[in-house]
């Protein structure tokens, strides 16, 4: 096992909360109306403090398809942008500008969507959650896994540093964990381009469906982190987000990765859960060596993977961070 425990520095935007899914554990979700769409200036200026505190990474995330909600499109062309890809280009750019690098978690995009994005994305990123058919994803059509599996193939076709990884305590079960795990290694067998899998427990939030579950226990989490060490190749980081897991016990199961950690952004997506301050990270690593990276690891930072208009900054950067 790795002795070196590696995390993303980042800013988190979330440009819009809109999103044509309706999944049963989900808060993120927000309703069309007026502040749907996070204002430019906001971006702005959240990025240039981003910046100022050292960040590489501009994590972009966006409910899917949010166009297809009624009233939407109206807030998205009085922000200035014909749809939010548009507007997530233009903020992808700025974010470049500052010596950042964007990584965009967007839902299910087209092989079309995805070219235009990795022209100014240094890696993207799409949960596969689980193969399995479940009660929890009955009104979100995006998370159809085939259509999500068809996604992270699209991705691979194009060449996309691709994050990705499983939502553990939704209703799934061991052997959809395991299945969903070989669907991912065979993947990256195909096409090369899984960089890291996240492990991630569900967290049940007030006024949802699934207020009421559990989630996974800690036994799930750690047994998932054996299983995707064994299941998964070496050269994809195994992570785990240190603002919902006991991290500090799970390390020693095979994970590698803490995640992007914001010393400015909280987690839009888990609130209620604060990223630990960043000395802190060096407490939950304790034993090993904390090292820093960029939301696209040392092996993709060259021609093949990255796009012409990204490559002298990823250059640049990765001979700081990696050396």
């Amino acid at each position: 096992m790795s002795r070196t425990i590696t995390f993303s520095r980042n800013v988190f935007l979330p440009l819009t909360n809109v999103c044509a899914n309706a999944c049963g554990y989900c808060s993120f979700k927000a309703s069309v109306a007026d502040g749907c769409v996070m204002p430019e200036t906001e971006v702005l200026a959240t990025l240039r403090r981003g910046a100022e505190f050292g960040c590489t990474e501009a994590l972009f995330t966006f409910g899917e398809r949010p166009e297809n909600e009624p009233g939407f499109r109206r807030y998205i062309e009085a922000a200035g942008y014909p749809d939010i890809l548009s507007y997530c280009e233009a903020m992808s750019r700025a974010a470049l500008e500052l010596g950042m690098l964007p990584h965009t978690n967007a839902g299910i995009l087209t092989y079309e969507e995805l070219e235009r994005l990795r022209c100014v994305n240094a890696s993207m990123g799409l949960m596969l959650e689980t193969t399995a058919d479940i009660p929890a994803h009955r009104h979100s059509p995006g998370k159809d896994p085939a259509v999500r599996i068809e996604m992270m193939a699209d991705a691979g076709k194009l060449k996309i540093p691709f994050t990705t990884g499983l939502l553990l305590g939704i209703g799934e079960t061991a052997s959809d964990r395991e299945e969903s795990l070989a669907v991912i290694r065979d993947l990256h067998k195909r096409y090369g381009h899984i960089q890291e899998v996240i492990i991630q427990n569900f967290c049940p939030k007030e006024g949802t469906e699934m207020s009421g579950v559990p989630g996974a226990s800690q036994e799930i989490i750690a047994d998932t982190i054996r299983l995707a060490a064994e299941i998964l190749p070496q050269d994809i980081s195994l992570q785990i987000p240190p603002n919902l897991a006991d991290a500090a016990r799970l390390l020693p199961l095979g994970v590698t990765d803490l995640g992007g950690v914001s010393p400015v952004t909280i987690d839009y997506i888990n609130p209620e859960h604060p990223w630990p301050a960043l000395d802190a990270l060096a407490e939950i690593a304790a034993g090993y060596e904390l090292r820093e990276r960029l939301c696209v690891y040392p092996q993709y930072c060259n021609p093949e993977w990255i796009s012409p208009e990204l490559l002298p900054l990823v250059e640049r950067l990765a001979k700081r961070v990696y050396g």
